[in-house]
């Protein structure tokens, strides 16, 4: 299952292994355009690429609502 939208698809259906199929095929496009977008922020903001990377990825697979 290499498609992102099926992999979203399914996930939404609720089969939890293919959120492990989802990262690795998105970590590295989004990792890089966060990096882009912290370079335009000013230099005193604190959050990184990769945390910024972490938490919309939490927010895509609808895990933000579960503590961690």
């Amino acid at each position: 299952m290499a498609d992102v939208t099926q992999i979203l698809n399914a996930i939404e259906q609720g089969d939890t292994r293919a959120v492990d199929e989802l990262l690795p095929l998105v970590y590295e496009e989004l990792r890089h355009l966060a990096a882009q977008k912290m370079a335009l922020e000013k230099p005193e903001r604190t959050l990184q690429a990769t945390a910024l990377v972490h938490e919309a990825y939490i927010r895509l697979v609808g895990l933000d609502h579960i503590m961690v």
